[in-house]
């Protein structure tokens, strides 16, 4: 199963996560798919704090289907009763093919994405069929439906794949002239290729990667210790790294490790 770095405090006993790929052909275009469902008591609320990955997100729902771009900070879904969503994390080659405004220009509240097959979606993610099912479901219509970008994919799009999996995979990557570097194309080249597809530059990159792996680790594990992790992810000083973690991630990074913590008592 696909993870998620992007989710920052997994484990409410009352939301269910599915993830799966889509399968031969599109690995180039969706990165995986994530399935959310929850059924959360009356008069109670499950924050989901997320960051997102560098590049776009379609959420299906109940409601609507919508085309969002990456945040540079984190945001907060709040959740509540009974329902579900259904999202397609893209491959940053994907951008400029979905949205019909600029990747940078996309709106908080997201695009309408009147090509994606709400009814199909909602009709399985409504029914009676078992999770195995439902996911062999959806993989059918989401196949059906973005199959055909695949063939409108160019040069510049598998380029930008490369450098945002470099960005995120190599911890040795630390400023973008690094990354520039390591594809061998030239720095401002580079940025208007990220931007041109994503609206993020090559810096959000590197950072996003350096908090993401932050932010899950000191939710996940109380015992680590914070200036060690800030020169870990190449940080010059504790100080440093706690100022850019909470402008991002809205808290210290003592807070959110004090929150992971309080979360594992709350569900022992």
């Amino acid at each position: 199963m696909p993870v998620s770095k992007g989710h920052l405090n997994p484990g409410a006993t009352d939301v269910t996560f599915d993830r799966f790929e889509l399968g031969p052909g599109l690995a180039e275009l969706v990165r995986h798919v994530w399935v959310v469902r929850w059924e959360i008591p009356d008069g109670e609320v499950r924050s989901q704090r997320v960051l997102t990955y560098p590049a776009l997100n379609a959420v299906i729902d109940t409601r609507s289907a919508r085309l969002f771009g990456p945040e540079s900070r984190v945001q907060v879904q709040e959740l509540r009763g009974t329902s579900w969503a259904v999202g397609v994390l893209f491959r940053p080659a994907a951008g400029r093919l979905l949205a019909a405004a600029e990747p940078a220009n996309l709106p908080a509240t997201g695009e309408h994405l009147g090509s994606a097959p709400h009814q199909a979606l909602a009709d399985v993610m409504n029914g009676t069929l078992s999770v195995p099912a439902a996911r062999l479901a959806l993989v059918g219509i989401l196949r059906s439906w973005l199959f055909p970008f695949v063939s409108e994919l160019d040069e510049r799009a598998a380029m930008v794949n490369v450098v945002c999996q470099l960005a995120e995979d190599d911890d040795s990557i630390l400023r973008s002239s690094d990354l520039a570097e390591r594809v061998n194309v030239p720095l401002r080249s580079l940025e208007r290729l990220v931007y041109a597809h994503i609206g993020v530059t090559p810096k959000w990159l590197i950072d996003c990667r350096r908090l993401q792996h932050a932010a899950t680790l000191l939710f996940a594990e109380s015992s680590t210790q914070l200036a060690d992790l800030a020169f870990s992810l190449g940080y010059t000083d504790y100080p440093h790294f706690s100022r850019s973690y909470k402008k991002v991630i809205g808290e210290t990074p003592r807070e959110t490790r004090e929150r992971g913590e309080e979360q594992r008592r709350s569900t022992q």
